[in-house]
């Protein structure tokens, strides 16, 4: 469980860091400028999608974490504990 976790934190900690570099330089690069309009090809409510790629990621990123972390202060050594006493 704890691999699964610590894999699934560090793809989606890749991700935002690629997709929060790409939205950067989107809104904030010397192609904000050029972007299209709202509503135009490649945007999706008048972002571009590696803007909504980055707070998916986030989210992804925070979950994980959360995870590791409960799973690493004892909060989820509980259901290991009952499965080791039962088998």
């Amino acid at each position: 469980m704890r691999r699964a976790l610590l894999v699934a934190f560090l793809l989606s900690l890749a991700g935002t860091l690629f997709s929060g570099t790409l939205a950067y330089r989107e809104l904030f690069g010397n192609s904000a400028l050029a972007c299209p309009a709202p509503g135009a090809p490649g945007t999706v409510f008048g972002y571009p999608a590696c803007v909504y790629g980055f707070f998916v990621f986030l989210a992804l990123t925070v979950v994980t974490g959360l995870g590791l972390r409960a799973e690493r202060s004892g909060l989820a050594s509980t259901s290991v504990d009952a499965r080791a006493a039962s088998g």
